[in-house]
Parts: structure tokens; C-alpha cells; sequence
């Protein structure tokens, strides 16, 4: 049977950049494997950032938009299904970062599914450089994709300075269970289970151990529905940017409360030279580089969004006049 892995996480955990680089070992290692975007949203530019992954011995696919979650799950199972019949090795599945943990283990127990795929491990990415205390809807999301997951992997931990890696861990872990506590789910995390590593230099060790991390069967209480949370996420499409203000402008929106509380700027801008540039930005660092293909569009992912004002700044460099937002 295919083994299959969900990567969860909330919005701006750092999915995308943890999949790169387990997704990259399984091909150096000979796996045929298959990537799957599952999104909520009208657009993902994390297939774009994914795109360098492509080989005989990977696949992308992804499910976008759907209306209604009726409609999301039905395309969810049908791309399942054409996964399923092609025999990969392994499939790996990004959900959005509003993503309801339901839905995967009710599709992969409906018929055909039950017969081709079994559940290798679910990763859970958590941010260290979270807040403390989260909004409501955070706070669930983070507990709730956590609950079942066999591994926790720590990122963006080199950027705390000033705390050891053992208290750090319990910093977390503090939080982490905190919420679990307020969904009324029993688990508790242990340090056993968080894995803190470089991911630019895991070995082989860490890879097995998160490959065997299996999953974990555990109840909690559902205060939120993925279409309640919608609103975290907003998409501001036909923007053209002079390059030297990319940067520059994205800090300032990110640094600007009364934008909202934005966790990270991510898409696809067009370049001076007809190319396309990778924009994936928080408050601590602006990563802009090269991509071969893309669409105009950037994505704010966050708590309490004030479009309107992200509008402003956009708009003051903007040169394409269809430029919209949503």
C-alpha cells in the first residue's frame, strides 16, 4: 500500500519549507513520490514554491478553492483516488493552515482509498516564535492538528536567542498542551517528542524516525469550522512592483499593526527581466529569489486583517490596473 503523510501546521508555521526538504530526501533515496497542495484558498503559491521538486520520481498535484467543503472534500478524494491508482511510494499532503483533521481520516477510510493508501506518519510544524497566547481560532487550530500527529518538528527555532534548547522546548510544549487542555483532548507532549534540528542538515536518523512517526488516535472538542476562519487569509492579485520596492514595502505592512496581526506574506511577483520572483516574508526576514513560473499575487496570512490598509500600501506602487483583492 502507498503510504501517505500529512504535514499540519498553522498558518505560516513553515510547512512548505519542511516538505522541500523531507520531500528531497525521499527522492534522493529512490522513493517515487507524489506531493499533494490541499488548500481551501482561491490560490497556492506553495505549489510554485514546490516547483523545483518536479522529476521523473515526483509529482505535484493540488486541489484549490471548492466552494464549499462538501465540494472540497469530493475533489480531495477524486484527486486521492488518481493518486491512489498510479501506486507511488509515498504521498505527501499539505493542507492549508485552516484545516479540519476530519476530513483527512474520514476520506482515507471511504472506499476506494482504504484499499490502496495507509496512513504513514502525520508531522505537526510548530513555530517557535509563536505567541504566547494566540486568538481563539488560532489557539484551536494549533491544538486540534496537533492532537494526532507521531512528531512535532520544531522551526524557526535558531531565531530565538537568549534560551537554551531545553527550555525553549518546554516553552512550547507549555503552550502546546495548554491548548489541547482547552479542546479537552487527554494528550500531552513530552520533549521525547519534538524534534529540534537544523532542517538544512538532518540526518539520515531524523528522516527515518519521522518517516516510522506513525499517528496518534485522539478526541477533542471542535470549537471552530474551517469556513468560520476563512477570513485569516486574504489574496491581493494583479500586483506589478518596481523590484527595489519589494522588499521594503512588504516590511512595512508587516510591521504596520494596524494592518492586522500578519504572520507572513508569501506568492509571486513578475520580474523587470519577464521572469518571476518567490516572495515568502515575516516580520524577522524577507526571502525574495528566482522562480520559473508564477502569478501575480501575494497572500497575507494572519489574525484580524485589515485589507483595506495592506490596499494602501500596495496601491501606492502598483502599476496593474486590474489589481483587486479578496
Amino acid at each position: 500500500m502507498t503510504k501517505i503523510d500529512l504535514i499540519t501546521g498553522i498558518l505560516g508555521s513553515g510547512k512548505t519549507t519542511f516538505i522541500h526538504e523531507y520531500a528531497s530526501h525521499l527522492i534522493q533515496q529512490g522513493q517515487r513520490i507524489a506531493i499533494l497542495e490541499n488548500d481551501f484558498g482561491a490560490v497556492n503559491v506553495d505549489m510554485v514554491m514546490l516547483q523545483d521538486l518536479k522529476c521523473e520520481n515526483c509529482q505535484l498535484e493540488m486541489i484549490a478553492g471548492g466552494g464549499d467543503p462538501c465540494c472540497h472534500k469530493r475533489r480531495f478524494k477524486t484527486q486521492l483516488i488518481s493518486l491512489g491508482m498510479q501506486h507511488f511510494d509515498r504521498v505527501i499532503i499539505e493542507p492549508s493552515g485552516i484545516f479540519d483533521m476530519d476530513e483527512f481520516f474520514d476520506t482515507l477510510y471511504e472506499s476506494p482509498l482504504d484499499q490502496w493508501f495507509e496512513i504513514g506518519s502525520i508531522l505537526t510544524i510548530v513555530d517557535a516564535e509563536m505567541d504566547d497566547v494566540l486568538s481563539a481560532q488560532m489557539e484551536y487550530l494549533l491544538a486540534s492538528e496537533a492532537a494526532c500527529c507521531g512528531k512535532l518538528i520544531l522551526s524557526k527555532w535558531q531565531n530565538i536567542k537568549g534560551e537554551s534548547e531545553e527550555d525553549l522546548v518546554s516553552h512550547i510544549l507549555t503552550h502546546l498542551n495548554r491548548s489541547l487542555t482547552g479542546i479537552q483532548c487527554k494528550r500531552q507532549f513530552q520533549p521525547k517528542d519534538v524534534l529540534t534540528a537544523d532542517w538544512s542538515a538532518l540526518r539520515a536518523e531524523d528522516f527515518s524516525a519521522m518517516q516510522s512517526a506513525g499517528y496518534r488516535n485522539c478526541s477533542y472538542v471542535k470549537q471552530f469550522n474551517t469556513e468560520s476562519i476563512q477570513s485569516e487569509v486574504h489574496y491581493f492579485m494583479h500586483i506589478n512592483l518596481p523590484e527595489n520596492q519589494i522588499e521594503p514595502l512588504i516590511q512595512q505592512i508587516l510591521a504596520d499593526a494596524a494592518c492586522g496581526k500578519i504572520y507572513r506574506i508569501k506568492g509571486t511577483l513578475p520580474a523587470e527581466n519577464g521572469d518571476w520572483l518567490k516572495v515568502n516574508a515575516t516580520a524577522e526576514k524577507t526571502e525574495i529569489s528566482p522562480v520559473k513560473d508564477g502569478q501575480a499575487v501575494l497572500i497575507a496570512i494572519g489574525d484580524n486583517l485589515h485589507r483595506e490598509k495592506i490596499d494602501a500600501y500596495l496601491q501606492k506602487y502598483n502599476t496593474d490596473p486590474e489589481y483587486v483583492s479578496i
